[in-house]
């Protein structure tokens, strides 16, 4: 319980903030380079740096590219890097196979990119909409999204994965039962050392615009994905989901998106006390570029001000475009 203050002018509240020592001295919260992962998003061929039109100063890399952004990530420090692969519809198909095949986009890079940068941890996507036909994270049948059949597809993807070097698998697809198949599977095939970290509570938002156009799910999307994300008026279902994904072997839980959902990051971290992490998705960046590109915010400011609020909201880290400008600038601090 905080103890009730003396009044003024015994307690002058600001006297902590009149140098920048004492803020310093008297902060609670404090953001790192150990607190970011990089997503990166991936596409065929060769010297391929392809802007995301929707996403000013992110771009889509081939494999030769994103080895060169990991080795510049480990350079600044950044402890992990998230691979996203943009899959054309010439390569998308209703049985998704392309999702586990071992020399498909993802498995090539997370190959070369430890040899290339072996301290940095490479994370991935486990759903299959960059795969399917009907852009959706699992199998459609008769206009359904089916559960079961889907978890099946999305072991083998685990597998291959884990096969070609991944340390932390993201199961992004928020299927029921999907943590404790991959998890079994893994310890099966030998992958004990394989982290989970769950996209345990995953909302269906208007924020993933611009990352669907990264992806290229924009145009492959029919209908939307509200059967099986999350309610957005819903946080307890969102500790339910928690218990149940740590029961079944999730190493880490996962909010997303960020900002809008700082109230369920508090909650999972003073509920569960596991490590938690939030996604600054691609609506959240776009926005903060677009309000700084017309002068209307102050970009850099509004960055690291939103990074904090993770922190202070419970957050052990992030998955944020901002991680190599965030990262050069701690650097340079």
């Amino acid at each position: 319980m905080n103890p009730t203050p003396a009044p003024f002018p015994t307690t002058r509240l600001r006297r902590t903030r009149s140098t920048d020592a004492l803020r310093r001295l008297t902060r609670q919260n404090t953001l790192t380079v150990d607190d970011l992962i990089w997503p990166i998003f991936l596409r065929s061929g060769e010297g391929v740096v392809e802007p995301v039109g929707s996403m000013p100063g992110v771009n889509r890399l081939s494999v030769d590219k994103a080895v060169e952004a990991a080795v510049e990530a480990q350079a600044l420090g950044i402890p992990a890097i998230c691979l996203f692969p943009y899959t054309g519809m010439e390569d998308r198909t209703e049985d998704c196979a392309e999702a586990w095949n071992p020399d498909n986009l993802t498995n090539r890079a997370i190959r070369a990119i430890k040899v290339a940068a072996p301290d940095i941890a490479v994370m991935t996507d486990i759903a299959l909409d960059p795969y399917n036909i009907n852009g959706h994270d699992g199998y459609v049948r008769d206009g359904e999204i089916v559960n079961d059949e889907t978890v099946e597809a999305l072991v083998k993807m685990a597998l291959a994965q884990a096969e070609a070097g991944a340390n932390i698998l993201g199961p992004s697809d928020m299927m029921d039962g999907r943590i404790g198949a991959i998890r079994a599977a893994l310890e099966a095939a030998n992958h004990p050392n394989v982290v989970i970290l769950s996209y345990t509570a995953k909302y269906a938002s208007g924020f993933y615009g611009p990352f669907r156009d990264a992806v290229g799910a924009t145009s492959a999307l029919s209908g939307d994905k509200k059967t099986y994300q999350m309610d957005p008026g819903n946080s307890d279902e969102a500790m339910r989901l928690v218990a149940r994904d740590l029961a079944e072997g999730a190493d880490m839980v996962m909010v997303k998106p960020g900002l809008p959902y700082l109230d369920i990051c508090r909650r999972v971290k003073d509920s569960f006390g596991v490590p938690t992490y939030a996604y600054q998705v691609s609506g959240e960046y776009a926005m903060v570029q677009a309000a700084a590109q017309n002068g209307w915010i102050d970009g850099e400011k509004v960055m690291l001000e939103s990074l904090l609020a993770f922190k202070r909201a419970g957050c052990d880290g992030i998955l944020t475009y901002f991680a190599p400008a965030v990262a050069k600038l701690l650097q340079d601090s």
